[in-house]
């Protein structure tokens, strides 16, 4: 597939116009994407900031983009589908790219009414700046090509990993709710700092780059995060001292529970949407 084809972004809240700014950033053609959104005042303002065509008209858009780049909350989807395939803006079958949490590619595939190609993408705000993390799944009719298309679009805002839909919940309680997780993190060693006498913008400051270092040694060095951890860790150290005082807080597991947490609220999201998309076809058994 042509990764330059006509790309659609529909919605162009936060997301949206990162996704945008990341490929234009990435040099692709502003004349070859167009954003649609539900207000006029809307699309001006992102045709202004973008430099892009922005509209409000969902089928016009669409009727001729290779690629539509679904960017609207989980709760809209159903009916944004549902109207592009009630005026025949996917006759021509264009790849399907939604970044809805909790909504599965099959509900996307029976509400298009059409054996459309359909890849499900979550990405994180951390996209904003080019650091993010976005993991693509593939629906029934997507290929490895439609995978690359897809992969195209997010590789300028961070790092891309391909999974099996069935870790797509969890992959929204760790990597897309888990940015949150890391800011209470800093805000809590920042106030550690301030506690024993540093200047509060020092105190921030040194903690978030300890959290980008250490992040950047886990991903560069290939070492397992405990690996990387005994080498910080000096017997009868200072570091040794404040690790076994996270354990008495139970630091490790409250961590991890927060990312159970996060997942079963990501299916809960997918459920309650599922009602305004239309039932899957069943699977034909061989």
């Amino acid at each position: 597939m042509d990764t330059n084809a006509r790309l659609a972004v529909v919605g162009l809240g936060t997301m949206g116009r990162t996704l945008v700014r990341g490929l234009l950033d990435a040099g692709r053609d502003p004349s070859g994407i167009v954003g649609v959104a539900r207000r006029e005042e809307s699309a001006r303002d992102a045709a202004e900031q973008l430099g892009i065509d922005a509209a409000t008209d969902l089928a016009d858009a669409c009727a001729s983009a290779g690629t539509i780049l679904l960017c609207v909350k989980p709760k809209q989807l159903a009916d944004v589908v549902s109207e592009l395939a009630a005026c025949d803006a996917l006759d021509h079958d264009p790849l399907l790219v939604s970044i809805a949490a909790g909504v599965a590619t099959r509900a996307i595939e029976a509400t298009a009414r059409r054996e459309l190609p359909v890849v499900r993408a979550m990405p994180n705000t951390p996209c904003r700046i080019g650091e993010g993390m976005t993991v693509l799944s593939a629906g029934r009719s997507a290929a490895d090509a439609h995978l690359d298309v897809a992969e195209a679009l997010f590789t300028p805002l961070g790092r891309v990993l391909r999974l099996d839909e069935e870790h797509m919940d969890a992959v929204t309680g760790l990597s897309a709710s888990g940015p949150a997780f890391v800011y209470v993190i800093i805000e809590a060693l920042s106030e550690g700092g301030v506690m024993v006498g540093l200047p509060r913008a020092a105190a921030t400051e040194l903690a978030a780059q300890m959290v980008q270092g250490a992040a950047r040694m886990v991903l560069e060095s290939g070492k397992h995060p405990a690996a990387l951890k005994d080498e910080v860790t000096t017997p009868a150290g200072c570091t040794i001292s404040a690790l076994l005082a996270l354990e008495d807080g139970r630091l490790r597991s409250v961590l991890a529970r927060g990312v159970q947490e996060a997942t079963v609220a990501a299916a809960r999201l997918g459920e309650r949407s599922a009602s305004g998309f239309r039932e899957p076809p069943p699977r034909s058994v061989r």
